[in-house]
């Protein structure tokens, strides 16, 4: 496996730069219902989250704000945390342009409690999908999220399965024409590689293709969190997840993409974590 490039988080940045361009470009993300007052966030979480509105709720790796905004349109304060200076400008406009008063960091994670300040303060942490593969270990992130809530306060967390992140369809399928074992289940592993597509727009080409990736477990996870003092109210694993992760995945009427057969492991998971009060 590759060694750890010195420069990986600036890899990552300009990749995800690049992307915050081609997610908002015709052909990426719909922004349509949140410029029409009433934009939803996946299946998943919509199922899970409950309301919002009047919580204070700190959002990491928010992207362009897309899901910060839906949770400002119903009601919440929010904060949002992303590394990426396009990402977060793009999420000022964007909340300018719709008038409401969500709030913007640009930070990497790591730097969290320092960039958006106001620890133990909040009623909700909220982070969702593709999320923490690009962190390389997960005690500071539970730590941040842990300062981040108030005593009662909570995390809400969604995500690739764990086990689904070992399989890929760079590998040869196996004999049931499913996605092959691309990587070994470990702790902390660096992934480096290059890759000109997008996730949400199949036609787009990344000029930045070079991205570093890291694999974590799920007692990682529950670890991390659990050192950080919290409490796992409840873990969900779900057949659906919010993007074409297999080429042979097929997307649903809630818009999941799915097993078109079987259900031949979890794609994803969600859970909530408490801060005792």
């Amino acid at each position: 496996m590759p060694a750890l490039p010195p420069d990986w988080l600036e890899l990552n940045r300009a990749n995800w730069d690049e992307r915050t361009t081609v997610h908002t470009a015709p052909g990426g993300y719909d922004l349509a219902p949140l410029r029409a007052g009433h934009g939803r966030l996946d299946a998943i979480t919509e199922a899970e989250l409950g309301p919002v509105a009047g919580l204070r709720i700190a959002h990491l790796q928010c992207h362009f704000g897309k899901d910060t905004l839906t949770l400002a349109q119903r009601g919440a304060q929010v904060v949002g945390l992303d590394f990426s200076p396009a990402a977060i400008a793009t999420a000022r406009a964007l909340a300018t342009e719709l008038g409401l008063a969500a709030r913007f960091v640009e930070a990497p994670v790591s730097d969290t409690l320092e960039a958006i300040g106001e620890p133990g303060t909040f009623d909700r942490v909220f982070t969702t999908w593709g999320t923490i593969t690009w962190l390389p270990e997960l005690e500071t992130w539970a730590g941040i999220i842990a300062g981040l809530l108030r005593p009662g306060g909570s995390l809400y967390y969604a995500d690739a399965h764990p086990w689904a992140y070992a399989y890929d369809d760079f590998a040869p399928l196996d004999t049931a024409g499913r996605p092959g074992l691309f990587l070994p289940y470990v702790s902390g592993a660096p992934f480096v590689y290059d890759e000109a597509t997008d996730y949400s727009n199949e036609t787009a080409v990344i000029a930045n293709t070079r991205q570093v990736n890291f694999r974590h477990r799920l007692a990682d996870i529950i670890g991390a969190l659990r050192g950080a003092g919290l409490d796992l109210d409840w873990l969900h694993e779900h057949q659906g997840i919010t993007w074409r992760m297999f080429s042979q995945l097929e997307r649903g009427p809630d818009r999941l993409w799915t097993w078109p057969d079987k259900p031949w492991f979890p794609l994803s998971l969600s859970l909530r974590a408490t801060r005792p009060g």
